[in-house]
């Protein structure tokens, strides 16, 4: 489904991506670990046509995705939860999920269909819809833009940092919420930095680790990798 292929990119003269090789399947939940300033961000960021690559080849369903802007990775089926939420925090729960559809051609109905799909998933949404995104709780204002993001009608959702700052009650509800809609044929490429949660969660698992994919394997090969364990899950 995604593939992505001797990918570099950064910032300016700063290199951040070398050469990053990745591949995630049709219907898998896929995650990508690592510590801080591994390129995590950024490679969500190439993907999502936010930032140009330098060289590489992001293909996606057979489209060559390398260089494309925003709307047209959003019209291809990839949609972006980016860190931070960056939720339009003056405007309503409803219409910041509506933005989610700005591109869809699908008419009213379709559209309306799905907006109750996401007060299913996510009831407190319902709720809270009428009230201003910005004055949500953390655990609220990411489940708003994980809605939003699938309000485009995605194939592949890819989301960055899941849980970060979010209490584990929250983070077990959101990764509830993402296996149903995996069941439901979604396909998933998770950024987080917390590896045992990414691992639980994930089919899947690719290691970042200075711009580079130092691993990857099954996320059960991963969690009894002791190299991984060591340096990742506080194991010795």
């Amino acid at each position: 489904m995604l593939r992505i292929k001797d990918l570099h990119a950064g910032y300016g003269d700063v290199p951040v991506l070398w050469g990053v090789d990745l591949e995630v399947e049709r219907g898998d939940i896929a995650c990508l670990v690592g510590s801080n300033g591994a390129g995590k961000t950024t490679l969500l960021r190439v993907l999502s046509g936010l930032l140009a690559s330098s060289s590489g080849s992001i293909v996606f369903e057979g489209q060559n995705l390398a260089g494309a802007e925003p709307e047209r990775v959003l019209a291809a089926g990839i949609a972006h939860v980016p860190e931070g939420r960056r939720l339009f925090s003056a405007m309503s729960v409803r219409d910041n999920l509506l933005m989610g559809a700005y591109l869809r051609r699908d008419g009213a109905v379709a559209i309306g269909r799905d907006l109750e799909r996401m007060y299913g998933l996510f009831p407190i949404l319902r709720e809270r819809q009428a009230q201003d995104a910005g004055t949500l709780s953390g655990g609220e204002q990411q489940m708003c833009a994980v809605a939003r993001g699938l309000m485009s009608a995605p194939r592949m959702l890819i989301i960055d940092e899941l849980s970060l700052g979010l209490a584990p009650a929250v983070v077990d509800q959101l990764c509830d919420a993402l296996r149903r809609l995996n069941q439901d044929g979604l396909t998933l490429l998770v950024v987080e930095q917390d590896v045992a949660t990414a691992l639980e969660l994930a089919q899947r698992a690719f290691v970042l680790d200075t711009g580079r994919v130092t691993h990857s394997g099954s996320s059960k090969s991963l969690r009894n990798d002791p190299a991984i364990r060591e340096a990742y899950l506080g194991a010795i």
